[in-house]
């Protein structure tokens, strides 16, 4: 598999993306480089002293160990120069990477607020947070690694044709020949694997985004006996994960053993050119002693060094740039349309509402909601039922604007709500979804979530209003008690009790009631529709809702049927009409006795 233009081409883009973040941080990168420079330099001058210990012992024939010891001692400094200027570089690299990280990550969060729902619905939860996660820590790995071995290697590569010039330019112009083998060799092995390594970060989200569904609903798995398919589901991702891995790791792993035999080959012919010279075969003005031989062949190791060190984490770098341009994607995608520079901030909603032939489809091809009219003044209360799919949660995710109408429009306050504030227009209305959310936080700050400024008298009035109170103060701790992830240590009628309470506590001009009460008992059922009512009054009241007993009350009722509106009006008028209303009524009767 070769690589084409268009995979270089990404490869260089996601190379200047990374360097414009890097360049966030000129400071810790002049201090890496200074570092950098200062332990190649004393990595090279200790060849030197090794050299003149070595002529001094074969010169006088003998160890003089009072002449040697201030050379060994000199040695000994300089490697331990060396070892600090290393661990500084190393620090000042860490801080690079580290602080490109936290800055790439914060930059995905912060896109995946500004996003469209229609994204997030598209794209599986896991693949986001793989993204977040996982190839956020793969572009630091190899951000580190390449730090450290590019700054020194280049440098000693350099500082090494120099010295090495010096003692002998014949054998070093013989070294500098050969060496376009080894960059030849390693570009033609990692040109091989990026697009496996793009292939492997895909695949690695698909398998974080599997085992986020299964884990994430296990009740479901095990009530309906899916072990067995999920478990094929994950051998089938995790085994071309593992054959991609596999095909990858060792494409890249042939760098190194390549590189070595070049370098190598080198080293060899360093050695025998060195012999030549040290009996004389260049000419007096090339000869080498012995000392100078070894401080030579000292400078061709660390002179190939570099390139086997480079080479062997070429599996880290592909793997980094690829997980990198992953990250990209997700901070490149277009954002949500920003709110209109003269938009309308909503802080006196009077609840009317005028909904005007809205149409609307996920799909182009597949049309949800056509020619749908409706005109909701200020305090009523609108129920809205139908079949499954009907289009009652598009139609509140369209009020909210979770998404845009295509056709049509909706007004707030005679207001386009495409002309008004999202958080102003969110913020006027109460929600309480049959899908209960908590955070892992306290109950009093989960109550607290529409209200963060709220005091405890206020939140506790909320809690008794929506019938909590009496088993918040059971639990453990009362208002301080924890919920833990998703609230399993709670039911799911106290988890939506606490929804309830949350809505009581701001109690904003609109209120939304999705199947609020579809996980509480018949009897508490009964004290929460009280408490509707109080929270209703005076109050715009959308309600979706199945069990049509719970909306005999609704001022209007809508009838929806893939996407329109076919019947309208109050309970006592729709079932005098002895339509699709009064057959649903009927049924749901007839089933409850």
């Amino acid at each position: 598999m070769s690589k084409n233009p268009k995979s270089i081409s990404i490869e260089k883009n996601t190379l200047i993306k990374v360097l414009n973040l890097i360049s966030a941080y000129k400071y810790s990168f002049i201090m890496s480089l200074i570092f950098a420079a200062v332990s190649v330099a004393l990595t090279l001058y200790a060849p030197i002293v090794i050299g003149r210990g070595v002529d001094l012992i074969i010169g006088s024939g003998k160890v003089d160990f009072d002449a040697l010891l201030p050379i060994l001692i000199r040695l000994g400094i300089v490697t331990a120069l060396t070892a600090a200027a290393q661990w500084l570089m190393g620090i000042f690299n860490n801080r690079i990477a580290y602080g490109v990280v936290n800055d790439v990550r914060y930059k995905a969060f912060s896109k995946m607020q500004k996003l469209p729902l229609k994204f997030i619905d598209s794209v599986g939860y896991g693949d986001i947070i793989s993204r977040i996660t996982t190839d956020a820590d793969q572009l630091s790995d190899g951000l580190i690694l390449g730090f450290s071995q590019f700054f020194t290697g280049v440098a000693t590569i350099l500082g090494t044709l120099i010295f090495m010039f010096k003692i002998n330019p014949i054998i070093t112009a013989a070294v500098v020949v050969m060496t376009p083998l080894s960059f030849f060799v390693a570009r033609f092995v990692s040109s091989h694997t990026y697009e496996l390594f793009r292939q492997q970060t895909e695949i690695r989200s698909q398998i974080t985004s599997l085992t986020e569904e299964i884990i994430g609903n296990q009740k479901p798995v095990r009530a309906f006996g899916y072990e067995n398919e999920a478990q094929r589901r994950f051998d089938s991702i995790n085994g071309k994960l593992q054959h991609v891995g596999m095909r990858a790791v060792f494409f890249s792993s042939l760098t190194n053993p390549s590189t070595r035999f070049v370098n190598n080959m080198v080293y060899a012919t360093v050695g025998v050119a060195g012999a030549f010279a040290v009996l004389g075969s260049f000419g007096a003005g090339l000869a080498l002693t012995v000392g100078e031989l070894t401080c030579f062949l000292t400078y061709a190791n660390q002179y190939t060094k570099p390139f086997n060190e480079i080479s062997g984490v070429v599996t880290e770098l592909q793997n980094a740039f690829a997980s990198a341009k992953h990250l990209f994607d997700l901070i490149e995608e277009p954002p949500q349309l920003p709110d209109k520079p003269d938009a309308r901030v909503l802080n006196d909603a009077d609840g009317s509402v005028d909904i005007e032939d809205v149409s609307f489809s996920y799909r182009p091809d597949v049309p949800l909601i056509e020619g749908f009219n409706l005109n909701v003044r200020p305090g009523q209360r609108i129920a809205i039922v139908g079949p499954t799919g009907c289009g009652k949660t598009t139609f509140i995710n369209l009020l909210m604007r979770f998404y845009d109408v295509t056709g049509g429009s909706i007004k707030v306050s005679g207001t386009d709500i495409r002309d008004i504030t999202r958080d102003s227009l969110r913020g006027s209305f109460g929600m309480v979804l049959q899908d209960t959310w908590l955070k892992s936080d306290t109950i009093r700050n989960n109550i607290a979530y529409s209200k963060p400024d709220a005091t405890d008298e206020e939140i506790i009035a909320a809690a008794k209003a929506a019938h909590a109170h009496s088993f918040i103060k059971r639990l453990p701790d009362g208002y301080d008690t924890v919920i833990s992830e998703n609230g399993e240590n709670i039911s799911q009628g106290q988890k939506q009790l606490l929804c309830i309470a949350r809505v009581m506590l701001s109690l904003p001009p609109m209120l939304i009631l999705d199947e609020a009460t579809s996980s509480i008992d018949t009897r508490t059922e009964i004290r929460i529709q009280k408490a509707f009512e109080e929270m209703m009054r005076g109050r715009t009241s959308f309600i979706v809702a199945h069990r049509l007993s719970t909306i005999c009350n609704a001022d209007v009722i809508l009838v929806m049927r893939d996407g329109h509106i076919i019947e309208q009006g109050s309970h006592s008028e729709l079932m005098k009409l002895n339509g699709f209303y009064a057959e649903l009524y009927n049924s749901q009767l007839g089933s409850a006795e």
